[in-house]
C-alpha cells in the first residue's frame, strides 16, 4: 500500500502567499536587495543568488560541468535548477524573458540567452 506524503498546512500557503505579496510591491533593486538581506540568511541570499545565475547559464545551454566549475556550485544544484527550468512552474523561464531583450540572440532551442 501506497502512503500519500502528508498535505502542508494551510498556514504554510497563506505565509507563502503573503511573502509573495510583499515580494510583487518591490520596485526598485536597492528596496529588493535591503528586503532579502533582511528576509534571508547571508547562506540563503548566496544560495539564491546562486540558483539565479545558474538558471541563466543552463538557459544558454552551457554544459553543467562548465557551469558547476564556473559557479562552485555543486552540480546537484544545477541539476536541480536545470529541472525547474525544464519541467518546473514556469517561474525561471518567466523571469529569463522578463530579464533578456527580446532583440538578443537565443540559444539552442530558441531558449534566451540569459
Amino acid at each position: 500500500m501506497t502512503r500519500k506524503a502528508p498535505q502542508a498546512p494551510k498556514r504554510i500557503a497563506q505565509r507563502e502567499e503573503a511573502l509573495c505579496e510583499a515580494l510583487v510591491l518591490l520596485t526598485t533593486t536597492e528596496e529588493a536587495q535591503r528586503f532579502l538581506v533582511d528576509l534571508c540568511t547571508p547562506a540563503e541570499l548566496r544560495a539564491l543568488a546562486d540558483r539565479w545565475y545558474v538558471a541563466r547559464l543552463v538557459a544558454r545551454d552551457q554544459p553543467y560541468r562548465e557551469i558547476q566549475a564556473q559557479t562552485g556550485v555543486s552540480t546537484a544544484t544545477v541539476t536541480r535548477v536545470a529541472r525547474a527550468l525544464r519541467y518546473g512552474e514556469g517561474g525561471y523561464r518567466r523571469m529569463l524573458e522578463k530579464v533578456t531583450p527580446p532583440d538578443r540572440p537565443r540559444g539552442r532551442r530558441g531558449k534566451p540567452n540569459a
